[in-house]
């Protein structure tokens, strides 16, 4: 089974810029539909934004439409999430998961959606 491993987090400013990465242990580029998620404590996991098998679709929540964006690089196995304009609210782990479920990928946005999970990536935006 794929192996996730989130990077990139950090503590930043209010209206600043942080970039995640998703390493997986394996292939994913048209085999597994990528997202991420972001949990704070005390409240359920909020889906943010997923990216089909080819790279070809995303689609993101409301809450980060036009100041995050979801790549993939098929070469390096990875998923990346460009966040722009953070502010204290966008304080989290932020997870990433894989999912093989043959769906389209803006149907996918539920936990329970996915299988596989990384063990997250704290985000720490300061006002």
């Amino acid at each position: 089974q794929v192996q996730l491993k989130e990077s990139g987090g950090g503590l930043v400013q209010a209206g600043g810029s942080l970039r995640l990465s998703c390493a997986a242990s394996e292939r994913t580029n048209t085999v597994y539909t990528m997202a991420w998620f972001r949990q704070v404590p005390g409240k359920e996991r909020e889906f943010l934004t997923v990216i089909s098998r080819t790279g070809a679709t995303t689609y993101y929540a409301d809450s980060v439409k036009g100041r995050f964006t979801i790549s993939r690089d098929s070469a390096e196995n990875t998923v990346y999430l460009q966040m722009n304009s953070l502010n204290p609210e966008d304080t989290a782990l932020y997870y990433c998961a894989a999912s093989d479920r043959l769906t389209v990928a803006v149907r996918l946005t539920l936990e329970s959606d996915y299988t596989y999970w990384g063990q997250g990536t704290q985000v720490t935006v300061s006002s």
